[in-house]
């Protein structure tokens, strides 16, 4: 399953330069390993040009539960087709 999901600018810059490799997320998707993500970056409600849009990522885990407010996730992402 693929997600589309909105990032705004300084977690995307994050990502890109391989500073963040996870997302804490609101679980509303049913988020699992094996998904694709491309992410939509934002500066507040306006969409960004960005290195990162229409960039693929795998989730490679999903964490709940201990550690977590009720109904949300953490999960780690790599970059698909080569770059970790």
């Amino acid at each position: 399953m693929t997600h589309n999901i909105k990032i705004q600018y300084p977690y995307a810059d994050a990502i890109i330069d391989g500073r963040k490799t996870f997302e804490v997320r609101l679980n509303d998707r049913g988020y699992n390993a094996g998904d694709t993500i491309q992410f939509r970056v934002m500066d507040g409600s306006i969409d960004m040009p960005h290195k990162l849009n229409n960039e693929e990522y795998e989730i490679t885990y999903v964490h709940s539960g201990l550690g977590l407010e009720k109904g949300f996730v953490v999960f780690g992402i790599r970059q698909k087709g080569g770059k970790e």
